[in-house]
């Protein structure tokens, strides 16, 4: 193997995955070209034709020259595509899609009658049956009828029991939002489009709704992505893994990039749902990612997993990587997230001492953990708890440990707050509030025993569970140019610039504009709003011009009780409309002006997914729609009106 003998095991690694993983030869040469033994094909030679080895490996006939570590890259043309889907008049046939004959009755089904044009009215939603497996989602609007899949992408959720405004739909679980004319995603969470149905009406009244074969074996649609072109000599970089990352790169492509696409990530895992790993600790990577190799491959983009960013040379538009490597970028968007926070606690560098953030977190509580086990768990917020939930049915004991009087006080007042901490000692979760730990005592085997509260009492403990907030992952910018807040986030513009031309900032770290009343900058951690920054970056960034109008939508799911928030903003009053102790009511958050700044709701769906709707439209919730009115949800018929709601 002559000189290429020291990159032997990295390209090995590299091209049985497709994937650049990280390997303890990682520092190795930029460009490799290795002759290797293959099971099936003795002596194949392989040419990783990207730094950090391309997840595009292909046969090549001749060995490569090793390339500089710096690499150039100028600019191209970029392209556009946007699907639609077909709909009808309801007072006559519509049109279908504009391919030769003879490859429509390849593609489509035949016409199935699934209805009457009278059986639907202006601005109604109704879920019809296409078949024994399919349902679709059909509405009429402006005396048009569309038709979608009639579940979210993202879990299934019914969409005819969720949001209707003009033009799109909302999911009543997670808000997510679609497109009625083309079924493409609007808003998240989730990755995937609805599949279209093409709508003619008989001159009978029948509707008659043809599908295209290929969407029947799913409710998903991947939406159309362009492929890599040689001549586009642009790189654009995205750093950072997680779903603001992976929404960028995939929309990247769908918005017409051609160039070279780059997806950095510090973890050794393809993107996936790191929202899960609280909720349910018994999840592996297979049910976690949101996408397989194949995808990546497919696509042309490539990911370098266990490989973090540790300097941003704006002068230059350089990305210098934690491994050494130095890329060019023409653009680079950066969503790196959150850091989990240790506080300077005595003892809490012992063994059995975890946060929880990325799913080799979980993985280590899991085998830490036995029936046996007395965990506690430090910090009463969303992930401490969801965590405390998860672990009780498998241990001896849960504990949580909380400063505020009750959990979740600062986000939904002392009165959700004491009902969520009844659900939990309902659950054999033991709540210590209005307390902390002041040590973290060990053993001998340097494990953790024992914690000790802030009045001096003592808990037997096996495993600490940390979740006492996080830090922003920013400091690989300090001599980048880019302007960094105190609590380490980046201001960012409407279109999610920083204040250095190419530069993107999204996700975590990003202070943006809010979509409401106020349209305050703000820094939120919301998996929503991650998903939606990474899509209104690589809009941006293929040179269209969109601006940021999201609603943060929040959701959890405790004890089965499935807890919905959006919006956001300060309140004095808390107007409950509902039974908090059935766990079935609508929260209202009243700021000082007596405008509705949130609502957050339990078993009373699609009430939140309207209210963000609602607030998407520039429309104003007040405390006179809500609050001495026969009807407290008389409000949610105005979402289809066209004059602003003031009141």
């Amino acid at each position: 193997m002559g000189m290429w003998q020291p990159c032997y095991r990295q390209a090995l690694n590299l091209t049985k995955t497709g994937i650049l993983r990280r390997t303890a030869r990682a520092r190795l040469l930029p460009l490799i070209s290795v002759q290797i033994e293959h099971e099936n094909e003795p002596h194949r030679r392989l040419h990783c034709l990207h730094t950090m080895g391309s997840i595009n490996c292909k046969e090549y006939k001749t060995t490569g020259n090793v390339t500089p570590q710096k690499e150039q890259s100028t600019g191209g043309a970029v392209g556009s595509y946007q699907s639609k889907c077909n709909s009808s008049s309801a007072s006559s046939s519509g049109n279908k899609d504009s391919m030769p004959v003879e490859q429509e009755a390849v593609e489509y089904t035949d016409p199935v009658a699934v209805c009457n044009v009278s059986d639907l009215k202006e601005n109604e939603m109704k879920q019809v049956d296409f078949d024994e497996d399919t349902r679709v989602l059909l509405v009429k609007q402006k005396g048009r009828l569309q038709a979608v899949g009639a579940k979210c992408t993202h879990f299934g959720a019914p969409l005819h029991t969720g949001a209707l405004s003009q033009g799109r739909v909302r999911c009543p679980w997670h808000g997510a939002c679609f497109s009625l004319e083309t079924g493409d995603i609007e808003d998240f969470p989730g990755l995937d489009s609805l599949p279209c149905y093409n709508v003619e009406v008989s001159s009978e009244g029948q509707v008659l709704l043809r599908a295209k074969r290929s969407d029947l074996a799913t409710s998903k649609r991947v939406k159309n992505m362009v492929a890599r072109k040689p001549e586009d000599q642009r790189c654009f970089i995205v750093v950072g893994g997680g779903p603001s990352g992976a929404v960028c790169a995939e929309t990247l492509r769908q918005e017409g990039y051609t160039g070279r696409l780059i997806l950095v990530s510090r973890e050794n895992y393809l993107p996936y749902d790191r929202i899960k790993i609280s909720k349910s600790m018994n999840l592996d990577i297979e049910q976690l990612r949101f996408r397989d190799e194949a995808f990546y491959q497919q696509h042309d983009i490539e990911v370098w997993l266990g490989v973090g960013a540790s300097q941003l040379d704006t002068a230059q538009k350089e990305l210098h990587c934690s491994n050494g490597y130095v890329v060019k970028y023409d653009k680079i968007y950066i969503a790196t997230g959150c850091s989990s926070f240790r506080p300077p606690i005595p003892g809490v560098s012992l063994n059995n001492v975890k946060t929880i953030r990325e799913l080799d977190d979980t993985k280590s509580i899991v085998a830490a953990v036995g029936e046996a086990s007395r965990v506690v768990c430090l910090g009463a917020s969303f992930i401490a708890l969801e965590a405390a939930a998860a672990l009780v049915s498998k241990v001896a004991s849960v504990t949580v440990v909380g400063r505020d009087t009750v959990p979740l006080k600062a986000a939904f007042g002392e009165q959700i707050g004491r009902r969520v901490a009844k659900l939990f000692e309902d659950n054999k979760v033991h709540m210590r509030m209005e307390s902390g730990i002041s040590e973290v005592i060990g053993d001998d085997s340097g494990n953790v025993a024992e914690v000790q509260l802030a009045d001096g009492t003592r808990l037997p403990c096996d495993l600490l569970i940390l979740g006492t907030g996080s830090t922003l992952n920013t400091q690989f910018l300090a001599k980048s140019g880019v302007r960094i807040n105190r609590n380490g986030s980046v201001d960012v513009t409407d279109f999610l610039e920083s204040n250095v031309p190419d530069v993107y900032v999204g996700g975590d770290i990003a202070n943006a504009h809010i979509h409401g009343l106020a349209h305050e900058r703000v820094n939120i951690g919301h998996y929503q709003l991650a998903q939606y920054h990474g899509r209104i970056a690589a809009i941006n960034m293929c040179g269209s011009v969109k601006k940021l109008e999201a609603v943060p939508f929040f959701f959890t799911m405790i004890f089965g009780k499935g807890i919905r928030y959006a919006g956001h903003g300060s309140y004095k009053d808390v107007i409950i409309d509902g039974s908090l102790e059935d766990f079935k009511f609508v929260a209202y958050f009243v700021n000082e002006a007596d405008t509705v700044t949130a609502v957050a709701s339990v078993g009373r769906d699609p009430i939140v997914a309207q209210f963000a709707e609602l607030i998407s439209q520039g429309k104003c919730l007040g405390r006179g729609h809500i609050e001495n009115v026969e009807d407290r949800q008389a409000w949610t018929t105005k979402l289809l009106e066209p004059l602003p709601l003031v009141r």
